[in-house]
């Protein structure tokens, strides 16, 4: 139980209907959903008086204390910010806080010019290698789940950065729920209302403007010179790892993870989680209604390395998440609702630098684009993606049929079990088989894998000072977020854009 001031937070145990009922009247500060008994439950930790009595969910007691932005059109300070995605706009949000006017580089467009370019894509129309689910505005989380859920242990304050989503449009549940989830479809407008934010307040953003150097920025229309950077590039900015070794900033190699998606009927996963029983589903549609779609998380070790599933998208939709010609990545993303038929995630194998030959810091990224490239040319036309059925894979024979997906491009029949390196396939069949075990019914021929999914997380780290945050071989460099190798996902980015930030505030 946690105190402020007279309030208290008291947790209680509900069932599925309870506790939506709660959440309708009571104000909720913390939320999960426990599945591991063959009853469900739903704890709520609800906000308290002195006596005891729950708060109402609409009394006039402030949420957490509002950000103040202040106005920097006139501001002595300026840093300059490479990437629109999570670390940079959380940034630039940030040195906004602190009178700090900042400076946007962001090779993509906007987001509601970048949803057309998806759109195309999705329709196998053509691919846009500076505008899709990697590169613009918001960055790759935009697109693809808006998932605010890190395991990271990272220093900071966490709360915050769900705060300001909350304080640019994300609903209360994301202040609250154990697993916040914004949605793809409604997370473009959140970040569309920072980016007015940081104009309106004498910030700059320069779209579909590609760094080739670090020379361009420094000297970029109006002579800038001996600015602090942060470099906020994502995990897919190859060409960018590229021009930065070039350019003798340091960098090394890091673990990663590569594999495949895996897509289940929404249903069979709901009763696999739930504990639903084939009668029960139809009779207790209210479990559905109040908890929404049951998600999993799964990890085993096979020969030494692990084999887990990532990004796991309840009612959701495989999406395609390359970023250049030939070559065919898969991901997942889920609408605010999560109602598709579809249940799909990562499941991906864990690469250790040593398991790659060589001593090149960008061998990583060479062996994520060979398998990339592999998967295109066993695909089908332009985006069209390989596919198995899950149990023909692990058992290994060819699919003669596929079953529906949400892929939208469309899927071609492949033997994936066949192709994959021979140290990612064989962990995948033995991991899937670990899974069956623990929900009997997980492996069967209902599913299908999708190739591939290979940018779970940066194959290179940027290193940086632990103390400075700035980069161990040039000064005023801030490598941060997931392009830097020291975060994974949405939530973690952010916060470390944010550290990147306050670090340059704290310069004389």
């Amino acid at each position: 139980m946690a105190e402020s001031g007279m309030l208290k937070a008291e947790s209680y145990i509900f069932s599925p209907r309870e506790a939506h009922e709660a959440e309708q009247h009571w104000r909720v500060v913390k939320r999960s959903v426990d599945a591991r008994q063959r009853e469900l439950r739903v704890h709520l930790t609800i906000l308290t008086d002195e006596k005891g009595q729950p708060i109402a969910k609409d009394a006039p007691i402030p949420l957490y204390e509002p950000p103040v932005f202040l106005d920097v059109h006139k501001a002595k300070r300026s840093a300059i910010i490479i990437g629109a995605g999570p670390a940079g706009l959380f940034a630039a949000l940030t040195l906004l806080e602190h009178g700090i006017k900042p400076i946007i580089y962001e090779r993509g467009k906007e987001v509601s010019e970048r949803k057309k370019d998806i759109a195309l894509l999705n329709r196998n129309e053509g691919l846009n290698p500076e505008s899709n689910y990697c590169f613009g505005e918001g960055g790759a989380g935009t697109f693809s789940d808006g998932k605010l859920f890190s395991r990271s242990k990272k220093r900071g304050n966490m709360q915050r950065v769900m705060e300001l989503f909350h304080y640019f449009g994300a609903p209360d549940t994301v202040l609250y729920e154990a697993h916040a989830h914004i949605g793809s479809d409604k997370l473009p407008g959140i970040i569309k209302r920072m980016r007015e934010t940081i104009l309106e307040k004498g910030g700059k953003i320069h779209f579909e403007t590609k760094i080739e150097s670090l020379s361009q920025i420094t000297n970029h229309k109006s002579q800038i010179t001996n600015l602090p950077i942060i470099l906020a590039i994502g995990h897919s900015a190859h060409d960018t790892y590229r021009m930065l070794a070039e350019e003798g900033v340091a960098l090394e190699t890091k673990g990663f993870a590569m594999g495949v998606r895996a897509e289940h009927p929404q249903a069979l996963i709901n009763k696999l989680m739930y504990h639903l029983q084939p009668s029960a589903i139809s009779n207790q549609p209210s479990v559905i209604d109040y908890v929404g779609n049951a998600s999993y998380s799964l990890v085993t070790q096979v020969d030494g390395r692990g084999v887990y599933s990532f990004c796991m998208c309840p009612g959701g939709h495989i999406v395609p998440a390359g970023s250049s010609e030939g070559t065919c990545v898969v991901n997942g993303m889920s609408a605010s609702h999560r109602n598709s038929p579809f249940a799909n995630s990562g499941m991906v194998v864990q690469i250790n630098p040593e398991d790659i030959e060589g001593a090149d810091p960008l061998r990583g990224l060479e062996f994520q684009e060979t398998l990339e490239r592999l998967a295109f040319e066993h695909g089908g036309p332009q985006a069209q993606a390989p596919a198995q059925r899950l149990k023909d894979f692990v058992e290994g024979r060819a699919s003669k049929d596929l079953p529906a997906c949400s892929y939208l491009p469309g899927i071609v029949a492949s033997r994936l079990d066949q192709w994959l390196p021979a140290h990612i396939g064989p962990r995948l069949q033995h991991g899937f088989r670990d899974f069956d075990r623990k929900y009997p019914g997980f492996l069967t021929n209902e599913a299908v894998i999708v190739g591939v999914e290979s940018r779970s997380s940066s194959a290179v780290r940027i290193p940086r000072d632990s103390e400075t945050l700035q980069s161990v071989s040039t000064p005023l460099l801030y490598p941060c977020g997931e392009g830097a190798g020291y975060a994974g996902g949405i939530t973690s980015s952010a916060l470390d854009g944010i550290n990147a930030a306050l670090k340059i505030a704290e310069l004389a």
